[in-house]
């Protein structure tokens, strides 16, 4: 059984100003009239019936082939175009939507499920429902099972922060197949199995991490340890492979070591942070792909002397605190309210089956001590511990 927190918004009915409306209003003249053509002139035009007309533009199915070119061709020289919220104000369309969230302390998914939360609210009006699905981190079995789950619910659009594994590839095949819309949100599906991705270029944030981490110890080189949750989220393998590029290609009197995997565990994080501080051939610089930086933090505080350079994702409560405090040197955070906000738009365009709202490549902030934000982060993220 899947694990389901629901966040119910109101659905707006409305169903008297419904009643006889199937996307043909266009905007309003002082005088009142409707401007442009209706779906009335469109089906009088191709010489089919108004039901039929409402069919083939909405993309109800059960109409000839004939017919849908005629009706085609009336909307192209017409120049009709659909008014999705009407169509969708006619059906009493409720978009039912899902998110897929790893479970545990990483307080960068609480920031998400927060902003999940903030923004269903938002679109109280708008006719959605939206429901947080948990998963337990890095484990491919329980996300390929959540997955397999969705196709007994009645979803129109998922967003799924997604592993890299083969055998994702059916389930989120049968969803489709469904109807279901499938995006990618933070780290990435199979590409071939899904209709878009939200989320920041990893591989560019990984550059960016070996970039100021290679400027940090241009004149001293040095060994860099690496850390990651699980090299199955794609997130984390494509910034350490862009970090290892650029280190490999612009600072080559550095070298990296291969990552210390942690499941964003902080204890584990602390104990591999401890041992390679106290190695015989102490490091240079530390660079997180994941989260779990409780423990590297304290595993720096703790230790006397000058400490590495030190590169971690994510501005929460406490990679805020470590960057005040200079226990590290820089954050890389992806902006998640940005991301949600795409995610609810792209879902809800690819259900609608129209262009989502143009929209600059995301691309991550780079904090350091002196351009912090003042705002203070939610109660809910303060208290977790990742």
């Amino acid at each position: 059984m899947i694990d389901v927190y629901q966040k119910m918004i109101d659905v707006c009915h409305l169903a008297g100003l419904a009643s006889g409306l199937s996307g043909e209003m266009g905007p309003l003249q002082p005088g009142g009239n409707v401007s442009g053509p209706t779906l009335a002139d469109v089906a009088h035009a191709a010489g089919v019936s108004y039901a039929t007309a409402d069919r083939v533009v909405n993309k109800r199915g059960n109409v000839a082939q004939k017919s849908i070119d005629k009706v085609r061709d009336a909307v192209t020289r017409l120049g009709y175009v659909r008014n999705v919220a009407a169509a969708n104000l006619s059906r009493q369309r409720v978009y039912r939507l899902a998110f897929l969230i790893p479970t545990g302390t990483n307080a960068f998914f609480n920031r998400v499920r927060e902003h999940i939360l903030q923004t269903a609210d938002h679109f109280s009006s708008d006719s959605v429902t939206v429901d947080i699905v948990d998963v337990p981190a890095f484990s491919v079995d329980a996300l390929h099972a959540c997955i397999g789950q969705l196709t007994a619910y009645d979803f129109d659009g998922v967003a799924i922060v997604g592993l890299q594994s083969v055998t994702l590839e059916k389930p989120l095949a049968d969803l489709r197949t469904r109807g279901v819309e499938v995006i990618g949100l933070v780290s990435d599906l199979p590409r071939e199995f899904r209709s878009a991705y939200i989320g920041i270029d990893n591989t560019v944030a990984g550059r960016t991490a070996a970039r100021m981490t290679g400027i940090g110890n241009r004149d001293r080189g040095g060994i860099i340890q690496t850390f990651a949750g699980s090299l199955n989220a794609r997130d984390h393998a494509e910034r350490l492979q862009g970090f290892r590029d650029v280190i490999a290609a612009d600072f080559p009197q550095m070298s990296v070591l291969d990552p210390i995997l942690t499941k964003d565990d902080p204890a584990v994080l602390r104990d591999a942070a401890n041992s390679a501080l106290q190695a015989d051939q102490p490091v240079s610089a530390f660079y997180n792909v994941g989260a779990g930086n409780v423990g590297l933090i304290q595993a720096i505080r703790e230790t006397p002397g000058s400490r590495p350079f030190c590169v971690v994702h994510e501005l929460v409560a406490h990679s805020k605190q470590a960057l005040i405090d200079n226990h590290i040197d820089l954050v890389i955070d992806q902006r998640p309210d940005v991301e949600v906000n795409r995610a609810f738009a792209q879902l809800r365009a690819l259900i609608d089956r129209r262009e989502p709202p143009p929209a600059p490549d995301l691309m991550p902030t780079i904090y350091v001590q002196d351009n912090l934000p003042a705002n203070t982060f939610n109660s809910a993220t303060d208290t977790q511990i990742t």
